[in-house]
């Protein structure tokens, strides 16, 4: 039998140092060499100006085809053979041979069998968007928190999802405006709140009245999430033509996924927790986070290596995903990604916690050095610095001093029974941020600080999150002197989701003056100090299914933020914010 494509592809790392490569993700149904054969320029397509809408050899490549349509660049595709995982099989194909500045329609074989485009497939080309080089300039949509959205027969209870209604534009005018890269900030799948087509599909591989229930439980039910939601045609052709970077929030694997010590001992005491664990982290490390890795990493990458050197990579990545459950800091999700003179610093805030009470931390001590590091590394090499973290580091003040006041009760400053109270409201509440953090509340203000300093700082630092279910922009600001680069916070939340009306309400109230006060109230019966920075909300907050954009072309940054809506005209993005961050040119 020939192998079919059961999911992707997904175009994930374009190179902006020289513009030749690039890495597109896929699933076979079985094993095979997949194949990426480029064509050339769709029509209506075109050179990409230089700075504008643009976007590395990877390792156990059998070597790139030459392109056989006219107009593709002379040799430009690749190969791989796919690794199985748990009865998948998948392949990282790296992609060399692109012209920087181009636009490049491809095509995915599969033992030598065209498998993508399918026929009377009714979207643009997929293409590879290189930039010019040197690079001028970025356009970075994000957003977080995407229950996949229903068939378009079906009704859909939250409104349009923010993401398939920019598929849709982009499809409807193929020479328009797109992004040059999708920063996804977490719960791109939803292992604890499945769809109802997703329960009956659990109902007949076991019993729901069994923990945990209609609730994932291994890697194959882990696997349906990803189809459910990469299936989707217009998202699958969008993943398929915009390089996406990914990073997990709690409900990737489960709700207040490392909330506290004392959460992670009651789920490792339960039957089902392992499995469970296990394979989010597995599924997590095939269909997200390889992608977000550098062609340099992925040479470097141990468990990439001995995944692909056996015929099952099966138990080469659950002995890797057991350590990674044992020993967080031994593993690192986070990652560096540099778009021309922009550099992002994606922040994994749920697996590098520290949780003893006492010396909380949102980042072991390593991943903080890590951190630090990558931001200052060769000041002056970029204009921009974002900060990718899910949890957003501005809260509403009156929900930051209610986290940095549940903090100061978790680690016993009130007393035994308070402490009690404490860790129950943490868990009812989230109240997880990293307010709930305060050392590395400050750690960052102090970094970002340093960043932002001086005479080689960038313009912007921007804090990129999701996770609250709506949009603000906030400004902080320091003692004198304050540093000379622009920080905001940009929180864009949820591409597709709900907010209960209460929470809407608890929002805006936590902006307003009474708001603050009630905070500090609260945070002085907990004895928790005021923080070493004040902040502003600037923007919002905005309510919705949303995606905000940042255009950033020398030192100069705009932001829009667009609402998914739907009206006589039909479904569309709206813009509801524009506004530039920088007095730059």
């Amino acid at each position: 039998m020939t192998a079919g494509l059961r999911l992707g592809p997904l175009l994930r790392y374009v190179d902006w140092e020289t513009g030749e490569h690039a890495t597109v993700w896929i699933e076979a149904d079985r094993p095979c060499t997949a194949e990426v054969r480029c064509l050339g320029a769709p029509p209506g397509e075109g050179t990409a100006p230089a700075g504008e809408d643009t976007a590395n050899g990877v390792p156990g490549a059998e070597g790139p085809p030459d392109a056989t349509r006219p107009g593709a660049p002379k040799g430009a595709g690749g190969s791989s053979r796919t690794f199985q995982i748990e009865g998948h099989h998948y392949a990282l194909i790296p992609v060399s041979g692109l012209t920087p500045a181009s636009s490049t329609a491809y095509e995915v074989l599969l033992d030598g069998r065209r498998v993508w485009p399918p026929a009377d497939w009714p979207y643009p080309p997929s293409v590879i968007r290189t930039p010019a080089i040197p690079a001028e300039g970025v356009r970075v949509s994000f957003g977080s928190c995407r229950w996949a959205a229903p068939p378009a027969r079906e009704h859909d209870p939250i409104g349009p999802d923010a993401l398939d209604t920019l598929a849709g534009r982009m499809a409807a005018e193929p020479g328009g405006e797109r992004p040059d890269v999708l920063v996804l900030l977490g719960d791109q799948v939803y292992a604890d709140a499945t769809s109802r087509e997703t329960q009956r599909w659990l109902a007949t591989r076991r019993d729901l009245s069994e923990p945990p229930g209609a609730e994932v439980a291994d890697y194959e039910e882990y696997t349906r999430l990803y189809e459910e939601s990469w299936l989707d045609p217009v998202v699958r052709w969008l993943l398929s033509t915009v390089p996406s970077c990914m990073i997990f929030d709690d409900h990737d694997v489960i709700d207040d996924w490392n909330t506290s010590a004392s959460w992670v001992a009651e789920m490792r005491a339960t039957p089902w927790w392992r499995e469970r664990i296990l394979s989010g982290l597995m599924s997590y490390w095939v269909h997200q986070h390889l992608g977000n890795l550098s062609p340099a990493e992925l040479a470097d990458d141990p468990v990439y290596a001995a995944v692909r050197d056996t015929p099952d990579g099966t138990d080469a990545l659950r002995s890797f995903a057991a350590r990674a459950d044992a020993d967080p800091a031994s593993v690192r999700w986070s990652y560096r990604r540099d778009f021309g003179r922009t550099r992002l610093l994606m922040i994994d805030t749920r697996a590098a916690r520290v949780l003893d009470e006492r010396h909380r931390a949102m980042l072991d001590d390593e991943e903080m050095r890590w951190l630090r590091g990558q931001a200052l590394e060769a000041p002056g090499s970029y204009d921009h610095l974002l900060l990718g973290t899910s949890l957003p580091w501005l809260l509403p003040p009156a929900i930051h001093d209610v986290e940095s006041w549940n903090a100061a009760l978790c680690r016993g400053e009130r007393g035994e029974r308070w402490a009690r109270v404490g860790e129950d409201l943490r868990r009812r509440a989230d109240l997880e941020h990293w307010a709930a953090f305060p050392a590395s509340f400050e750690e960052l203000a102090s970094l970002i600080r340093e960043v932002g300093s001086g005479p080689l700082a960038p313009s912007t630092v921007c804090v990129l999150s999701g996770d609250v279910h709506h949009a603000y922009v906030a400004e902080p600001h320091w003692p004198d002197p304050e540093p000379s680069a622009r920080v905001l916070q940009l929180t864009c939340s949820p591409v597709h989701n709900a907010i209960h009306a209460s929470m809407r309400a608890g929002f805006r109230f936590g902006w307003s003056r009474a708001g603050r006060r009630f905070g500090r109230a609260v945070a002085r019966h907990g004895r928790a100090g005021r923080p070493v920075i004040r902040w502003d909300k600037t923007g919002g907050p905005w309510f919705g299914n949303q995606l905000m954009t940042l255009t950033l072309n020398g030192r100069s940054a705009e932001l829009r933020l667009d609402q998914a809506v739907t009206d006589r005209t039909g479904t569309r993005l709206l813009t509801v914010d524009e506004r530039n961050l920088t007095n730059g040119p």
